[in-house]
C-alpha cells in the first residue's frame, strides 16, 4: 500500500456515528487498497455521544483489508492547547508526530521526528481545504486536498474526501506513511464536527 504516490480517502457517511471509517483507493485504477478504522476503547466511544470527538483521544489504524494487521497507526492524544497526532509504523514502533499550530487560517501541523526535530510544516490554505507537506527548505514533498462531495453530502453529514499525492521523486514508505496519517490528522483534528 506504500508505494504509491496517489491515495484517494474516502469517509463512511453516517447520520449518527460513534466510530469513523474510511476506504483508501488508488484513484489511477479505482482499487480499494486500505482502509481504515477509528477504534477508541469503550470508554472514549460511549463519551462521545456527550462530547465533541475532536476534544478526546483516539487510536485511528490503518489496513490494507479486513483481516490484516495494521500498516501503522495513528494516535491523537487529548489536548491542551494543540493536538498532537503521533504516527506509528507496523511494527509498533512511533516515528514521528504532528503537532497542530495555533492561530493559523485554514489549519496546519509542525511535524517532527521522535527526537522533536522538527522535520516539515503541513499548511493549509485560507479555506482549510488545501493543505502543502513541505520540507524543512519549504520544497513541497505533497499535498493532501480535500475534495467535494456535493451539497447534500456536504451539508448533512460529516464525509469527507481526501487526495493525498506526494513528489515521486521524494516518495518511500515513511514519507507515504506520514502523508496519508496527515491526511487522517487533518480530518480528525480540523474537520470533525460532532
Amino acid at each position: 500500500m506504500l508505494d504509491r504516490n496517489l491515495y484517494l480517502i474516502k469517509e463512511h457517511a453516517r447520520i449518527l456515528k460513534l466510530v469513523d471509517r474510511y476506504d483508501i483507493f488508488d484513484p489511477k485504477t479505482g482499487e480499494q487498497i486500505g482502509i481504515v478504522k477509528d477504534e477508541p476503547s469503550s470508554v472514549l466511544k460511549y463519551l462521545r455521544l456527550f462530547m465533541k470527538k475532536r476534544s478526546l483521544p483516539t487510536t485511528v489504524n490503518v489496513y490494507e483489508n479486513e483481516d490484516a494487521a495494521p500498516v501503522f497507526s495513528i494516535r491523537k492524544h487529548m489536548p491542551i492547547i494543540r493536538s498532537k497526532v503521533q504516527v506509528i509504523d507496523g511494527n509498533g514502533m512511533p516515528i514521528g508526530y504532528f503537532k497542530s499550530k495555533i492561530l493559523t487560517i485554514g489549519g496546519g501541523f509542525n511535524v517532527f521526528d521522535m527526537q522533536d526535530n522538527k522535520i516539515a510544516d503541513i499548511k493549509g490554505d485560507w479555506k482549510g481545504w488545501n493543505f502543502k507537506f513541505l520540507d524543512p527548505s519549504g520544497a513541497e514533498i505533497g499535498t493532501v486536498t480535500k475534495k467535494w462531495a456535493g451539497i447534500g453530502k456536504e451539508l448533512f453529514t460529516t464525509a469527507d474526501t481526501y487526495m493525498i499525492s506526494i513528489d515521486e521523486t521524494k516518495s518511500d514508505h515513511k514519507t507515504n506513511m506520514m502523508l496519508l496519517a496527515a491526511g487522517l490528522a487533518i480530518d480528525i483534528v480540523f474537520k470533525e464536527r460532532r
